[in-house]
């Protein structure tokens, strides 16, 4: 039996990760931003201690079932009052180091699930 990988020719997929980056299409990013299967978003000037309200009520708008929220190089958990414009537009949050997100926002789009990838850089 052959194996293929199967993912959506139209996905925007993370082709590689480091320390310090994420390789979305083979174009390298360094700075905070939001992937989603159609299209990548500058999260300008964004780190996990400046965080919002509304950056989650933004997440919000885009359309999603999840969100993938990467911490940087440790898992670290906003506040729920922070988060919740996604609990109230029945959206998932899930919050991961960075690397582990963007292997779980690999699988959820060979899914072909409505995910979102929010990425933070320390």
């Amino acid at each position: 039996m052959k194996l293929h990988q199967s993912t959506p020719s139209f996905a925007q997929t993370i082709t590689a990760y480091g320390d310090d980056y994420v390789a979305v299409n083979g174009e390298r990013r360094e700075s905070s931003a939001v992937v989603t299967p159609e299209r990548t978003v500058a999260w300008e000037n964004r780190t996990f201690d400046t965080l919002t309200r509304d950056d989650f009520a933004f997440l919000a708008t885009l359309g999603l079932e999840i969100v993938l929220l990467g911490t940087g190089a440790r898992q670290r958990f906003p506040n729920p009052r922070l988060t919740a414009p996604l609990a109230q537009a029945r959206i998932g949050l899930e919050v991961m180091d960075l690397k582990a997100a963007c292997r779980t926002y690999n699988i959820l789009i060979a899914e072909e699930r409505k995910v979102g990838l929010a990425l933070l850089f320390e």
